[in-house]
């Protein structure tokens, strides 16, 4: 039978690596493992995986700081596994460019759907249509460059606050509940608290004052527009 997918394994623990090998393989995985960072980026630089299961706390090189290294160059989907389970960590891992994120004690057969789940999406990704140029003002959206620019000025923000404005620049004039925003942001499957948008919103706000524009509206009690 062909593999399903080249899956890459990359936690410290060895018990942790052959449940996920034993669950991975017998839902038709090709699965390779790696013990720490270090050895999990080497693997990678060679080719031929087609998923990262990381594990965020490893010796060498952790987890956040190979995803990091990671989207510099590469867009292999990212799924983490991790026994920091909190929020704040969740949402930093997805803030880096993970696809998922997955708490230790977790359950092989949710780890196997998981993984599906994020290949079925990459599958669906892997040639998109161009997504127009969306203007707001002064403030233009590239999101196949993943670029914003503010009067021709390029504006550092991550790719979260990107998916944000974009979703409000694509939906102007309308407004939009932080639970609309959670979906189109990181999508159903992800527990995200609508703290987390005001946040993200505020530290959008911030930049874009400082570069002059002001194009986020607060909608109380309702939601947030972009006019």
């Amino acid at each position: 039978m062909t593999p399903m997918a080249s899956v890459l394994v990359a936690d410290d623990d060895a018990h942790i690596r052959e449940v996920a090998r034993f669950a991975l393989a017998r839902a038709g995985h090709a699965v390779e493992l790696a013990h720490d960072g270090e050895v999990a980026h080497a693997r990678l630089e060679r080719g031929g995986i087609d998923l990262l299961v990381l594990d965020v706390l490893m010796p060498e090189l952790d987890g956040f700081a190979l995803c990091r290294r990671l989207r510099v160059t590469s867009r292999v989907p990212i799924v983490f596994l991790s026994s920091r389970g909190e929020e704040a960590d969740r949402v930093l891992g997805l803030d880096l460019g993970a696809d998922d994120y997955l708490a230790k004690p977790f359950s092989p057969r949710e780890l196997v759907a998981r993984v599906a789940a994020v290949l079925r999406r990459t599958a669906e990704r892997a040639l998109p249509a161009p997504q127009p140029v969306l203007a707001v003002g002064a403030v233009t959206i590239d999101r196949d460059r993943h670029e914003l620019r503010v009067g021709g000025q390029s504006l550092d923000v991550t790719a979260t606050e990107l998916r944000l404005l974009a979703q409000l620049a694509a939906n102007r004039g309308r407004v939009l509940s932080r639970a609309q925003l959670i979906a189109a942001v990181y999508g159903d499957d992800h527990h995200i608290s609508e703290r987390t948008i005001d946040t993200h919103v505020r530290n959008l706000r911030a930049k874009l004052a400082a570069s002059g524009a002001d194009v986020i509206e607060t909608v109380h009690g309702v939601g947030y527009r972009c006019g």
